[in-house]
């Protein structure tokens, strides 16, 4: 049976932000095509967490020649000999396209597949405020590698058909394998019919879920300037490091925030309508496929539907505007729409569930 070694930025904490689901989607997808036992996982970074000081300083360092935090020439010449063992090697982040690069100039004979979270040059340009100092060379750092993981990858994989084509924009592409978000499902069958059925509530209770990254944080808050004084609604945001927002900004301050949250399940289950007001990004929300697999009723923009096909009238609504979003909430509230909603929950199990696209997984490898 094939080996393949699987490189990850670092282990996954308790706490996982998107791009942690999407690293375990990507492992778990492909011990279920190769079996567990021939899928090995090498970290470039050990730490879970914040790592020491000098360690951000070393790899700051090393970043104006294309090593990403973390990545070191020594560790990629280690990772060049290690490969040689493997039949593929799966790069699961394109910063680290310079891994791909060195495999191939040293002769490497297995098959090089990237998987591309997002086009990390945009996502880092829209990540980083224009005042940090080293923005520029962080950027430039995510370029060279994307450039790399394009040109020296026999495959790469992308999540939706938005980034197949910025990165044609920008770079000579390989074999583009275009595979959505999905999830394991972890959502729970409603044991209880009046549960079941029972409707959005007068006041309903609408959750925002991210963590602290700058394009969540800039749409809650527009949400919260420009949304939230028109509507009757109740409002949580839940998320990893959210506490910090609330303490930046005062007119959080009697709004409910769950920080750091080790179980999101109790907020999923609870919302009767999930607000996804983000306007900037690359890839796909993961946020908006939980919220599809637990049956929520989903208001969101363009961006946080970016990738996924479906009916927005039916999944909740889809919307540019402040008068959007209050319209979208009332005509909930007033139709009495149930708070389970049965084809967001289809939706996740034809499309975006594991199942629903092992078959796509298998083309990945057999090619």
């Amino acid at each position: 049976m094939s080996k393949l070694l699987f490189i990850q930025y670092r282990p996954i904490g308790a706490i996982m932000n998107g791009g942690d689901q999407c690293t375990k989607r990507n492992y778990d997808m492909l011990c279920r095509v190769l079996g567990n036992e021939n899928v090995d996982i090498y970290y470039i970074h050990q730490e879970v967490e914040h790592s020491p000081l000098w360690v951000y300083a070393k790899g700051m360092c090393y970043m104006p020649f294309g090593y990403f935090l973390g990545m070191t020439p020594r560790r990629l010449q280690s990772l060049v000999r290690l490969a040689e063992a493997y039949d593929y090697v799966f790069i699961d982040r394109s910063v680290f396209g310079i891994v791909a690069k060195e495999l191939k100039k040293n002769g490497y004979k297995g098959r090089i597949i990237t998987h591309f979270h997002n086009v990390e040059t945009l996502y880092f340009a829209a990540k980083i405020s224009a005042g940090i100092p080293l923005r520029k060379v962080l950027i430039h750092c995510a370029d060279v590698n994307d450039e790399a993981a394009c040109r020296y990858s026999d495959n790469i994989v992308v999540l939706n058909n938005r980034d197949v084509e910025a990165l044609k924009e920008r770079y000579t592409l390989p074999r583009v394998v275009e595979i959505p978000i999905t999830l394991n499902d972890t959502f729970k069958a409603i044991d209880d019919k009046t549960d079941h059925l029972s409707v959005v509530r007068q006041q309903p209770l609408c959750v925002f879920l991210g963590s602290y990254f700058q394009p969540n944080n800039e749409g809650i808050l527009w949400f919260v300037h420009e949304v939230l004084p028109h509507v009757n609604i109740r409002m949580q945001i839940v998320g990893k490091n959210m506490a910090q927002l609330k303490q930046e900004h005062k007119e959080l301050q009697d709004i409910e925030v769950i920080s750091d949250a080790p179980d999101l399940t109790p907020y999923l289950i609870d919302a009767d309508i999930m607000i996804l007001p983000i306007f900037a990004g690359s890839g796909m929300k993961v946020k908006t496929c939980e919220s599809l697999m637990y049956g929520k009723n989903i208001i969101g923009t363009a961006e946080a539907f970016e990738g996924y096909k479906l009916d927005y009238e039916r999944v909740g609504g889809r919307c540019a505007t402040a008068e959007e979003f209050r319209q979208a909430i009332h005509r909930i509230v007033e139709q009495s729409w149930p708070r389970f909603n049965d084809y967001s929950r289809q939706t996740y199990l034809a499309h975006y569930s594991p199942q629903a696209l092992e078959l796509q997984w298998k083309e990945v490898v057999r090619h």
